[in-house]
C-alpha cells in the first residue's frame, strides 16, 4: 500500500495542489517499510491524479482539497483522506493505520 501526503517543511500542507513536494510512504503488513520525497509536476488539472497514480498510490492523506480534484483522484483508484492535520508522513500514516487518524470537512469548493 502507497500513501501520498502534500508537504511543506517537512509536514502535511493544507495546499496540496500547490506543494513543493509529496512524501510517498510505502506500508507493508502494517508497517511504513520506506519513504521518499518527490517533487511533482507543474499543477494543471488532472496532472496530479495521473501522477499519483501511475507511482502505485493507493490513498491521500490531505489537509483540503477542491471537489473536481476528489472527483479524479476516485476516477484514478485513489482513496482520498482529507481534514488531516499537519504532521509528520510517517505519523500520519501510523494513525491512519491505526484508525486513530482526525479527518474530515475539508472540501473546497474552488
Amino acid at each position: 500500500m502507497k500513501f501520498a501526503i502534500p508537504l511543506a517543511e517537512g509536514k502535511l500542507t493544507a495546499h496540496f495542489g500547490h506543494c513543493q513536494e509529496f512524501a510517498l510512504v510505502e506500508v507493508e503488513d502494517n508497517e511504513v517499510k520506506k519513504t521518499e520525497t518527490l517533487v511533482p509536476p507543474p499543477h494543471e488539472p488532472g496532472v496530479l491524479p495521473k501522477w499519483l497514480h501511475d507511482l502505485g498510490t493507493n490513498v491521500i492523506i490531505a489537509g483540503g482539497m477542491g471537489a473536481r480534484a476528489l472527483d479524479l483522484f476516485a476516477e484514478n483508484d485513489i482513496k482520498v483522506v482529507v481534514g488531516a492535520s499537519a504532521l509528520a508522513p510517517e505519523e500520519l500514516v501510523k494513525q491512519y493505520l491505526d484508525n486513530t487518524l482526525q479527518a474530515g470537512g475539508n472540501v473546497c469548493d474552488h
